[in-house]
C-alpha cells in the first residue's frame, strides 16, 4: 500500500508539473509572440482576457496541486531503502517554489497592473510586455527543470521497485 502511494504521488506531482511546464513553454513560444504582433488595445485586451479564463478550477488543480503532491512524494521517499529518488524530488520541490516565487512578486503584479488599466495603452505594454516575457521564461526553465528532476526521481524510484521485488 505504501509503495503504491508513493508511486501514484510521484506520478501525480509529475503529471500537474508537466502540464504547468507545458502551460508557460505554450507562453513562451506561441502566445507571446504571436501578440507580440498585434497593436497595443489588441495585445493588452488579449492579455486581460487571459488572465481572466486562467482563474479556473483545472489550472488551480495543477498550479497549486503540484508543490503539494512534490513535497507529498518528498515525504513518501523519506523512508529508508527508498531515497535514490530523494535529491531529484527535493531539487524538483526547490525549483518550484522558486517559479512560484516568481510567479507572484513578478508575473501576477504585472498582470494585476494590466487588469487595472484602460487609457495610455503604449506605455502601459511597454512596462509589461518584455518584463513578463523574461520572467515567463525563467518560470519554464524553473518549472522545465522541475519536471525533469521529477522524470530523473521516476527513474530512481523505478529502479529501486524493481531491485526490492526481484
Amino acid at each position: 500500500m505504501y509503495d503504491t502511494a508513493r508511486a501514484a504521488t510521484l506520478f501525480a506531482a509529475t503529471l500537474a508539473t508537466g502540464l504547468i511546464a507545458g502551460l508557460f513553454f505554450a507562453f513562451s513560444i506561441a502566445v507571446m509572440p504571436g501578440l507580440r504582433q498585434a497593436d497595443d488595445a489588441t495585445f493588452v485586451t488579449a492579455m486581460q482576457r487571459i488572465n481572466s479564463a486562467i482563474l479556473n478550477g483545472w489550472f488551480a488543480l495543477a498550479f497549486a496541486g503540484a508543490p503539494i503532491l512534490i513535497a507529498a512524494a518528498t515525504a513518501l521517499h523519506l523512508r529508508t531503502g527508498t531515497r535514490a529518488a530523494l535529491p531529484w524530488l527535493t531539487a524538483a520541490l526547490v525549483l518550484y517554489v522558486a517559479m512560484l516565487a516568481i510567479t507572484f512578486t513578478v508575473n501576477v503584479p504585472l498582470n494585476n497592473t494590466l487588469d487595472a488599466a484602460h487609457t495610455q495603452l503604449p506605455a502601459l505594454r511597454a512596462h509589461f510586455e518584455d518584463k513578463w516575457v523574461r520572467w515567463n521564461l525563467v518560470r519554464t526553465l524553473a518549472t522545465t527543470a522541475a519536471l525533469a528532476c521529477l522524470i530523473r526521481g521516476v527513474l530512481g524510484y523505478s529502479s529501486v521497485s524493481s531491485a526490492g521485488s526481484s
